[in-house]
């Protein structure tokens, strides 16, 4: 299951946003990730059953892009460079791909635990 989020609470509140934005921004900007071509979703561990699946059902393009960005984030690492900055992500190109997936997993989850432990009973006349 995904971590609690504070991300709606800070959404619905104009006046908070505009004072969080800018700290979001930095803290993207300073994990560096970014840096290395890397986009927020291409962090996400892979280990977990859910993760798994939603890499499973990403078009192929968006797969292929995916792992394209992971090996040369390998490889700058490996050489201890950072990507020229023509080919580092940009704050607009940082956008969710696979977190979509890995909610409408969840949601698909729940909603059969739910249905599996739904009890039919017939009502007498």
């Amino acid at each position: 299951m995904s971590a609690p989020s504070l991300a709606n609470f800070i959404i619905k509140r104009p006046w908070l946003r505009r004072w969080v934005d800018p700290i979001a921004s930095w803290y993207a900007d300073a994990a560096g990730y970014r840096k290395l071509g890397l986009r927020a979703d291409d962090l996400i561990p892979e280990e977990n059953n859910t993760v798994q699946l939603a890499l499973k059902r990403l078009p192929p393009n968006e797969a292929y892009d995916r792992v394209f960005r992971l090996r040369r984030a390998f490889q700058c690492s490996l050489s201890h460079q950072l990507l020229p900055k023509d080919q580092q992500t940009k704050p607009e190109d940082d956008y969710e791909y696979l977190s979509p997936i890995i909610r409408e997993i969840e949601a698909e989850a729940k909603e059969r635990g739910d249905l599996d432990a739904m009890v039919v009973r017939k009502t007498k006349k």
